[in-house]
């Protein structure tokens, strides 16, 4: 069983790998999408820009992007 001086010493090995391949660690904060309160933002926020030209050209595009794949 890996103990857990033997799990950061991996971790640690496995950052300094990266890091000596030029790369930085980094934090993503995104949405919960299993947050109840998710699917009620995104209508709320799908409803606030249905009526905006810009978005009614966009997804006309996109419908007829997705007619011409058809």
């Amino acid at each position: 069983m890996a103990t857990p001086n033997n799990i950061r010493q991996n971790v640690q090995n496995y950052r300094e790998r990266l890091r000596a391949r030029g790369l930085r660690p980094k934090t993503i904060w995104v949405p919960d999408t299993r947050s109840p309160s998710f699917a009620e933002q995104i209508r709320r926020d799908s409803l606030a820009v249905r009526d905006l030209p810009s978005e009614s050209e966009a997804l006309d595009w996109i419908e007829d992007a997705m007619d011409d794949d058809a």
